[in-house]
């Protein structure tokens, strides 16, 4: 037989060993490399699976979990993550797959770093305090309930932070806080960023701003809530849901905050419950204010909706002031105030990302329960021939993405 003929065969059969190998790895077996070809390697990094047991791969779960309040009050610098990576089974930090969330704490009078390595978008929000942080993009201030965003700035300009251990690569914020507020002895901050992401895809931003930064003072944000009438002009029924979704001009699709990060700043009257909805986001919810007496506010969450509307086995969430509690993707959530305060919720989501791919799925009580008392199961994300398009009944917020002068405009 001519060599190259020989070659050839000893491939052939190689592959075929390869092959046959490769189907045990049915049930986990390695495929083996008899002769060190290329071809063969590759292979050895691949299995086949029969589709029917592994189309649904049993992954693990996003919790729910509560990041009580004392995390940030603890008078000292300091950043804390609200790490869930071993519940979610990664090897870098995450609170959810795709997000990442921390409480910074910064003693008045003092500064404080925090970085990451690779994220296209950083939001936060002031918990408590008075103070500024110094950004690759310029200053800014910032007092209680206000919130900015920071876009990938790319690596071209210097850092603005000094050698710390906290700091990483040029994506760094310099805090400094001023005054505690209300006789605190430190400022608070909730950073939420998309690094686990990016560290799954084991990618990093370009360095086109994908968004500008923008800041959305809390003052601002507030009065245009109260501004929603708190009766439905249509039906007259009193709302259970009053909020303002916060936008950046780049997402004029998806109305979110960035092209990854979702926020709303949501209200709930006494005596008000707001009714169950789902997402295919993950939602990361900061009360903003718990409502008053303590435990008078809280979440009802489940996997499951039975046809009249009531979630399955529901899990209860009390609300506190300053605390995040996880709300899982695809579970059944709803609000409710049995105080005598009006109470404030701002939940951050991958939903920008959902909404993107079209796959958020937003569903609420009343459609769903009629659809399952009529036995039709929906299949599609968006009800899009159904969908009502409804006037603006308070107002919109313009942060200079139009004119260099920041109002609010009501109508």
């Amino acid at each position: 037989m001519h060599l190259s003929n020989l070659k050839l065969a000893v491939r052939l059969a190689s592959a075929l060993l390869c092959s046959q190998r490769g189907a045990a790895g049915l049930v986990g077996e390695a495929a083996v490399c008899v002769d060190g070809s290329m071809n063969c390697e590759w292979q050895a990094g691949g299995s086949m699976l029969e589709y029917t047991a592994n189309a649904n791969p049993q992954m693990s779960e996003v919790p729910v979990r509560i990041f009580p309040s004392v995390l940030h009050e603890t008078g000292k610098t300091q950043l804390v993550p609200l790490d869930l990576s071993k519940a979610l089974g990664l090897n870098y930090m995450a609170t959810a797959p795709n997000l990442l969330a921390s409480f910074i704490e910064v003693k008045a009078g003092e500064t404080f770093e925090t970085g990451v390595e690779h994220a296209t978008s950083q939001s936060f929000y002031v918990i408590r305090g008075q103070g500024s942080s110094l950004t690759r993009a310029g200053l800014v201030e910032w007092s209680e309930g206000d919130l900015f965003v920071l876009p990938y700035l790319g690596d071209d300009s210097p850092s603005v932070c000094h050698s710390s251990p906290a700091v990483i690569g040029r994506q760094c914020v310099r805090h400094a806080c001023t005054d505690g507020g209300g006789g605190a002895g430190s400022c608070a901050l909730y950073l939420v960023h998309d690094e686990p992401l990016l560290r799954y895809l084991g990618a990093r931003p370009v360095d086109t701003r994908r968004f500008e930064p923008a800041l959305y003072p809390g003052k601002a944000m507030r009065e245009t809530v109260e501004g929603i009438a708190p009766v439905d002009a249509e039906t007259g029924e009193v709302r259970n849901r009053r909020g303002i979704l916060l936008s950046s001009a780049s997402s004029h699709q998806t109305k979110t905050l960035t092209p990854t990060l979702w926020s709303l700043l949501n209200s709930i009257g006494p005596g008000a419950t707001q009714p169950p909805h789902r997402h295919n986001s993950v939602a990361l919810d900061l009360a903003v204010n718990g409502g008053f007496p303590k435990g008078s506010v809280y979440t009802l969450l489940g996997r499951e909706l039975d046809s009249a509307g009531n979630i399955v086995k529901p899990v209860k969430v009390e609300w506190v002031s300053g605390a995040v509690f996880v709300t899982p993707p695809g579970w059944w959530h709803s609000h409710h105030n049995e105080g005598n305060d009006t109470a404030w919720v701002l939940p951050m989501q991958d939903a920008g990302l959902y909404t993107h791919q079209r796959t958020l799925d937003i569903r609420f009580q009343a459609e769903e329960a009629a659809r399952l008392q009529s036995g039709i199961n929906r299949g599609a994300t968006m009800d899009q021939d159904d969908r009502e398009v409804k006037p603006l009944v308070a107002g919109t917020l313009m942060f200079g993405h139009t004119t260099p002068v920041c109002e609010t405009v009501t109508a």
